[in-house]
């Protein structure tokens, strides 16, 4: 089990890897994008986490003979998730770094932004300015930073390894 879920987790960290790199260097540098950047991000991360079906579905016919319980097929599919996310927290660690060091300042204007544009009330903006500069100064700690980036994927691998458990969950007949 080891081992797929080594070679798997690799195959969707190199695919959400590379999609994101794609989409952010596509993406405009302003943040004026950024619902349609969430649903790339997300619609990325699906399509690199559709290995855990892959991964489990091949485990439980081949080494499982035709059988794996719901904890064997959502640990198989947790490591996939966690090796992926990994792969995702380095690439954009690298990636931030080196082509978008000035993120947490275009992100707190894009959010910036988008409040006074839905006309907030003079605390609330207040409140939201805060709340923004409280990020800046956070996005500047790597640690932060690290656990952040894995809170947006990691839990979403999550949840599919569940799933991908549920739906590929076989036990092996009782013997008597």
């Amino acid at each position: 089990m080891t081992k797929k879920a080594l070679v798997y987790g690799l195959i969707a960290g190199v695919i959400i890897s590379t999609l994101m790199v794609i989409s952010m260097a596509n993406c405009p540098k302003d943040m004026e994008g950024g619902t349609g950047m969430m649903i790339i991000g997300f619609s990325t991360m699906f399509i690199a986490f559709s290995m855990m079906f892959v991964a489990v579905r091949s485990y439980r016919n081949k080494e499982g003979g035709g059988y794996i319980t719901i904890g064997k097929a959502f640990s198989l599919g947790a490591v996939i998730a966690f090796i992926a996310s990994t792969m995702y927290v380095i690439t954009w660690m690298i990636y931030s770094h080196f082509f978008f060091p000035d993120f947490a300042d275009k992100y707190a204007v894009a959010m910036l932004a988008k409040a006074q544009a839905a006309h907030l009330n003079a605390a609330k903006m207040a409140a939201k300015v805060k709340e923004m500069d409280d990020f800046k100064i956070m996005y500047r700690n790597p640690v932060m930073v690290v656990l952040m980036t894995y809170m947006e994927i990691l839990p979403l691998g999550l949840v599919i390894a569940l799933v991908c458990a549920l739906i590929y969950k076989k036990k092996a007949p009782v013997v008597q």
